[in-house]
């Protein structure tokens, strides 16, 4: 960190008071030793960029705005208006989504050499003073990746409209079970920070480039065993405007969660691994699609025939499905307890490093 920077930061530690000093403080310092990098992906958010790069805190060491194609070329008015040494613009010829914008600047800032990855929206929504609280887990290796909820606290909820609240819950389910990361909630909170070493390691190039990007980011992330860590945050929503219409993207999202679902299980119970819990999903499921196959020819030979089926054809058919669901809900508690729990980016630091000595 440079002397011009030092100066800054310790002015800024002056400003801050409280909790949010000291995890500022605890920032400055771990930064002499990690180069935590902010992606912005810009797409017209002309009227709020700038002063969402005004916020920065000092420790940050570099900014890349993403300009996807934007047709206010907010790109070119950052370039004109910002005189923060830090920001650097990178351009997408033509318009990828966020999901492909961010990419973008994550492999700029791999590139650069950066160690830490932060996300953030340029719309304003997103509280750059928090910055310090998302990154700690990484920097004292808890965690590969973070991602703020606004969720945790119950004041803060009551801020949020009530469609939000009850579309986040249904997506937060159906995220759970999709990623695997069944311990975290608020998943399209894009206010997110990831290890450089893991996010080599991640296919950016098959991540969804649209808003289902921070979904798929997750069932990437537990497919390759990523520590994933939930950072409480406050919700704040201003004049900016959202892009995303849930009416329009309800069916893709359930079809996009079903796929990574299947992915995720076959992946981590099959392909690299075959457990108990495995048998347990292959048999139940077998147990319960018999039980009710059973159950169903039953029926229509007792409607066909005008003869009831008999007490022991009953419960035949109610035993398979009995023993079946219990044996999905063993396979379910087995998944639950298998959440990712040991960082794995200083094992793939200390590989690269090995890899560096050895060339």
């Amino acid at each position: 960190m440079s002397t011009q920077d030092a100066a800054s930061a310790r002015q800024h530690d002056k400003a801050t008071t409280g909790p949010d000093r000291q995890a500022s403080l605890a920032l400055n310092s771990a930064t002499a030793a990690a180069c935590i990098a902010v992606v912005i992906p810009s797409y017209r958010v002309r009227d709020h960029i700038l002063g969402v790069l005004d916020s920065l805190p000092p420790a940050v060491a570099r900014v890349y705005v993403v300009d996807d194609a934007c047709p206010e070329a907010s790109g070119d008015w950052v370039q004109a208006h910002c005189r923060d040494p830090r920001v650097q613009i990178v351009r997408n010829p033509v318009n990828l989504g966020v999901g492909g914008a961010v990419m973008a600047g994550y492999r700029q800032a791999i590139a650069d050499g950066a160690d830490i990855l932060v996300k953030m929206d340029g719309d304003g929504q997103m509280d750059a003073g928090a910055l310090p609280k998302l990154v700690a887990p990484i920097l004292r290796g808890e965690a590969d990746y973070t991602k703020g909820n606004r969720f945790y606290d119950l004041d803060q909820i009551s801020r949020m409209p009530r469609t939000r609240i009850v579309g986040n819950a249904a997506l937060s389910f159906m995220t759970k079970i999709s990623s695997g990361y069944w311990d975290i909630f608020d998943p399209t909170n894009g206010y997110t920070a990831v290890h450089a070493r893991v996010a080599e390691k991640l296919p950016l190039s098959k991540i969804s480039r649209r808003y289902f990007f921070e979904t798929d980011m997750l069932f990437r992330l537990n497919i390759a065993l990523a520590v994933v860590v939930d950072v409480p945050m406050d919700a704040r929503y201003g004049a900016e405007t959202s892009n995303l219409r849930i009416s329009k993207v309800v069916f893709d999202f359930s079809f996009k969660h079903l796929r990574n679902t299947l992915k995720r299980v076959f992946y981590n119970y099959f392909l690299r691994d075959l457990s108990l819990a495995s048998v347990e999903l292959l048999a139940g499921i077998v147990l319960m699609m018999t039980g009710t196959l059973l159950g169903l020819l039953f029926w229509a030979r007792s409607h066909y025939t005008g003869v009831p089926t008999t007490a022991g054809g009953v419960m035949l058919v109610a035993l398979q499905i009995i023993v079946g669901i219990q044996m999905v809900l063993g396979f379910l508690a087995y998944d639950i307890a298998s959440v990712p729990r040991r960082p794995v980016h200083r094992l793939l630091t200390a590989l690269a490093a090995r890899r560096s000595e050895a060339t």
